[in-house]
């Protein structure tokens, strides 16, 4: 009897406490496979069921992010004005604070006026 037939005639049976505490000597022993012996047998491939088709979860429509019209929004003067200003104060300092500080200060204006879509 090859490893494979033994497998599949073996049954599990549910065990209670007094069974589980006998010795071990009770229990049945697997028969030792020679190596000849399975190199002899044909190798049985396992067949499964083929697998059942669900139905994949229906998918969620997201509607697209609209973009917040940039136009709408209109700073007071003094926001605009410390925009450019600190726009004009990052713009000096990736220059390492070398230039002309109106040179910075129109490019932030530019800047800002880029970003507030005038």
């Amino acid at each position: 009897m090859s490893e494979q037939e033994v497998k599949t005639t073996v049954k599990k049976t549910k065990t209670t406490k007094a069974e589980a505490a006998a010795p071990a000597a009770k229990t049945a022993k697997k028969p030792a496979v020679k190596k000849a012996d399975a190199a002899a047998a044909p190798k049985v491939e396992a067949t499964t069921a083929a697998p059942k088709k669900t139905k994949a979860p229906a998918a969620k429509k997201v509607a697209p992010e609209k973009a917040a019209p940039t136009a709408a929004i209109t700073p007071t003067p003094e926001e605009r004005y410390r925009m450019v200003e600190t726009a004009a104060y990052f713009i000096a300092e990736r220059s390492g604070f070398s230039g002309n500080n109106a040179d910075h200060w129109i490019a932030a204006e530019l800047e800002i006026a880029q970003l507030l879509g005038e």
